[in-house]
């Protein structure tokens, strides 16, 4: 008999002190009598009520005793042969050398290790496991010590591999050289994906690409040559495209420098967005570091039917959770509703569930995952899942910290928008949400493809609907873009005929890139500041993000819908039950869409645009030129000086949804990630002024003037006054950019104190050594100007946990304190004094060499 005190699952909440008793077949060699003297007797110290479970379990047995010592032989035969039967499937797991992708020799699945792992955590928490907590407490790096508590411990993992995006990757990589390591410590790749801008058409855009980022990619080629990474060449696709055809894999886990990167969570991977540093963190064999998430769990029943698509699942559900709904969660999907989604539309799901904030999202495995690995060249990792099924799929019994249920036979199809991607309204009432609110009815643009939803099957449906127009005489009548996500769904549908139906209605092929889902667009057709409706069906739609012009209304549907619509060329049309004339003036209604999950002749894999690392890269020379506007070596951040922060200016008092769209813009300034100094120009630029209403309009306390935000603050930075931003909800949710941490650090900034943070932006302003504070009555947020000081106290004797005493002194030199908190940890509070986790990292590194030597 096990006795477990003060047991209650992971992120419940506190209840009154309960003991819970374990029987294991080890109890039956007890005489029954002693048994249950010994259950009195604790019954009686504890002073359980009498409702309890143990005077339930206490009156069952004595009424049920001579039941439980006739089926003791039988229960230990039973669990004799359990135990045979998990042992021959532990030592098949142990047996099996399974290489994680066919581009990386000698780099294998280690299943044994999770479920080394997971023995260890199920005796200590004795309860049934969520899927997310199997596969994240399976990668933990101490499970016999590690605290876990949902929503409450901070974990340290060890995630299987890493994935980078050109605009990211080149500060993680300038961040990993800081560290002075041979090379990277776990499979890590770099993807081509951000930098080409969508002006042409496919292929000149790509040239024109490769033309003007020839530094850039030439940095990232040898860089990749020099430390073991995969690199993957501009045209080679969208990076949430390549890891799923090519280095997903059920029961992993991968971070990844893009918000995206949960898009692997369709192949039953648990895949996170980060910060460039956590990634350069987990390259340089250092634990990630991850607050244990709280498990959301997604119930869905009934079967996917007609223009519903699992685009339609993630719509309904950031409508339900909000943009930060998910803030600190994994969203898990469950329930008999699954089998009828492809694993390509569950990795649909998983890339949206970026946008209500969650740490990743996740299915189950099941045989259509097993279909899509063998359709990409993966069979034996498909059979290996298969053994490993077990710890595939959430226990029974297992408790979700929240509950969501969706019926799929009776979902309707969603357009989210506009300018937040929670705005979700059912196709059957969007027209009248058009005309209700006057949003521009003319429809300008659609826009389909972008890693959400540029698979073969989503490209196949589209296609069908496009065929069905031709078929009735129509082209488009808005202006009509397709971005394949992969080179091998570029050449796929091209060889199978679907680019000749785009092109035959007037679609426009992009690159196979991200072009105009995050701003890489040459936008022609209407001016800035003239509103106008676009549809994509992309996954963010904040303002300006897709063209940067703010009165542009995006609205987020399927590829289906983009696809019906542009044919209407009117916002408010309904393809269920709206019809179209065609070219000979007769009336029609689209057909359901139909198309196909996989390829019928296999995938085209297309041009190899895949540089694998030579075997050896020491002598590979990685240059960055001083003159460069695109490449700057990073110099170290100061320390803390031990003291507390006085009368540090309110730089800006944002207001409202700040993301880091607005923090650090994309577009046109994409080709300065590289270039700290150069990309802090942007710094903020986006935010909207609190005291005034206006972005990039603020005061300087010093001067009485107004001027842009980058140059205020680098005036404070150059003459030591520090400096602090104020912020609203959720502030900084949107991409994982580190830049949007990076640059007020850079520009003098000491912390952010807002309402509440997005996860991946309050880690990374923590890895710079800034302190993301928050208030904690949130009602002080609205006591605070843009001509206020602000002082941050008692820093000396700061203990992780504690609130933080802020003082405000206003412009007439009245002053007011409040309290803030922080999540700040012990290790966290360690990069804060040590100006960065870098410098952290490369003390700790050179107290290594120097005890070596």
């Amino acid at each position: 008999m096990k006795l477990l005190q003060n047991h209650r699952p992971a992120g419940s909440p506190s209840q009154p002190t309960r003991c819970y008793v374990s029987l294991d077949i080890h109890f039956f060699s007890l005489s029954l009598s002693s048994l249950l003297h010994n259950i009195n007797c604790l019954i009686s110290r504890q002073g359980i009520p009498l409702i309890s479970p143990l005077h339930y379990y206490y009156h069952s047995i004595m009424v049920s005793s001579r039941y439980l010592v006739r089926g003791a032989n039988s229960l230990s035969r039973q669990s004799m042969l359990a135990k045979r039967s998990m042992a021959t499937v532990q030592s098949s797991i142990g047996d099996k050398k399974v290489e994680m992708s066919n581009l990386e020799k000698g780099k294998f699945i280690n299943y044994q290790r999770i479920e080394n792992n997971l023995q260890v955590v199920r005796s200590r928490l004795n309860r049934p496991l969520t899927l997310a907590e199997k596969i994240v407490y399976g990668h933990l790096d101490n499970p016999h010590e590690q605290d876990i508590e949902r929503g409450v411990s901070y974990l340290k993992l060890r995630p299987d591999r890493v994935a980078c995006q050109d605009a990211t990757a080149q500060m993680a990589i300038l961040q990993f050289m800081s560290a002075g390591l041979p090379q990277t410590a776990v499979p890590t790749s770099v993807h081509c994906d951000h930098l080409i801008q969508a002006q042409i058409g496919g292929k000149a855009d790509l040239a024109r690409a490769i033309d003007i980022n020839k530094e850039v990619y030439d940095f990232l080629a040898t860089a990749c040559a020099k430390y073991g990474i995969g690199f993957w060449k501009p045209g080679s696709g969208i990076i949430h495209q390549i890891i799923l055809e090519n280095y997903a894999v059920p029961g992993l886990m991968m971070i990844g420098t893009d918000s995206h990167t949960p898009n692997a969570g369709g192949l039953g991977m648990v895949a996170c967005g980060v910060g460039g540093a956590d990634a350069v963190d987990v390259m340089a064999d250092i634990p990630w570091e991850l607050k244990a998430p709280k498990v959301i769990g997604v119930y869905l029943d009934g079967k996917m039917n007609g223009w519903t698509t699992p685009k339609d699942v993630i719509l309904k559900v950031a409508g339900i959770l909000t943009v930060k709904g998910g803030t600190g969660a994994i969203i898990e999907y469950h329930g008999p509703g699954v089998e009828s989604l492809s694993c390509t539309g569950m990795a649909t799901i998983c890339n949206m569930g970026a946008e209500i904030g969650a740490t990743t999202s996740l299915f189950p495995f099941n045989h259509r995952m097993g279909t899509y690995l063998k359709a990409t060249n993966r069979p034996a990792i498909a059979q290996y899942a298969e053994e490993f099924n077990h710890n595939l799929q959430p226990d029974e019994g297992c408790e979700y910290d929240q509950r969501i249920e969706i019926n799929l036979s009776e979902l309707e199809p969603h357009i989210n928008g506009p300018f937040t991607p929670d705005l979700a309204t059912p196709l059957s009432k969007f027209a009248e949400e058009v005309k209700r609110h006057s949003w521009p009815q003319e429809l300008k643009v659609g826009l389909i493809g972008s890693c959400t939803n540029s698979s073969y099957e989503d490209m196949s449906r589209s296609a069908h609907i496009a065929r069905e127009a031709a078929s009735h005489g129509l082209t488009a009548k808005s202006k009509f873009t397709i971005t394949p996500g992969s080179e091998q769904v570029r050449a796929t549908i091209a060889r199978d005929g679907m680019v000749d139906d785009f092109e035959k209605v007037g679609g426009l092929v992009l690159a196979n890139a991200c072009g105009p889902c995050i701003g890489q667009w040459d936008r022609r057709d209407v001016k800035k500041g003239e509103a106008n409706s676009i549809i994509t069906s992309y996954n963010r739609n904040f303002t300006g993000r897709n063209d940067a012009n703010p009165a542009t209304h995006a609205f987020v549907a399927s590829p289906d819908l983009v696809t019906a619509m542009i044919f209407a060329g009117d916002l408010t049309f309904n393809p269920m039950t709206d019809t179209l004339k065609g070219a000979d003036g007769k009336e029609f209604k689209f057909s359901d869409p139909s198309g196909y999950e996989l390829p019928a002749k296999g995938y085209d894999p297309g041009e190899n645009t895949f540089q694998a690392p030579p075997a050896d890269g020491t002598t590979v020379s990685v240059a960055v030129s001083p003159t460069s506007d695109r490449l700057q070596l990073l110099k170290p951040f100061k320390p803390w000086d031990g003291k507390d922060i006085i009368d540090a200016r309110v730089l800006i008092k944002a207001k409202g949804k700040c993301t880091t769209d607005h923090i650090s813009a994309g577009g046109p300034w994409l080709k300065y990630r590289g270039h700290l100094e150069n990309i802090s120009q942007n710094c903020l630029i986006g935010a909207i002024n609190a005291d005034n209403g206006e972005a990039n309009k603020i005061l300087n306390q010093e001067t009485g003037e107004y001027g842009a935000v980058p140059t205020v603050a680098a005036y404070y930075r150059d003459r030591d006054i520090p400096w602090v931003v104020v912020g609203d909800e959720n502030y900084g949710e949107g991409s994982s950019r580190e830049h949007a941490a990076l640059e007020p650090r850079f520009l003098g900034g000491r912390a952010v104190i807002c309402r509440s943070f997005a996860r991946i932006h309050e880690t990374n302003l923590k890895k710079q050594g800034m302190l993301p504070l928050w208030f904690k009555n949130p009602a002080d947020y609205d006591k605070i100007s843009g001509t206020d000081k602000i002082s941050i106290l008692d820093l000396q004797n700061f203990k992780p946990g504690q609130d933080i005493k802020v003082e405000l002194t206003h412009k007439d030199g009245s002053k007011e304190q409040f309290l803030t908190t922080s999540s700040i940890n012990e290790g966290q509070w360690g990069w804060f004094k040590a100006g960065s986790a870098l410098n952290m990292m490369a003390s700790a590194a050179k107290a290594r060499a120097e005890k070596q030597a």
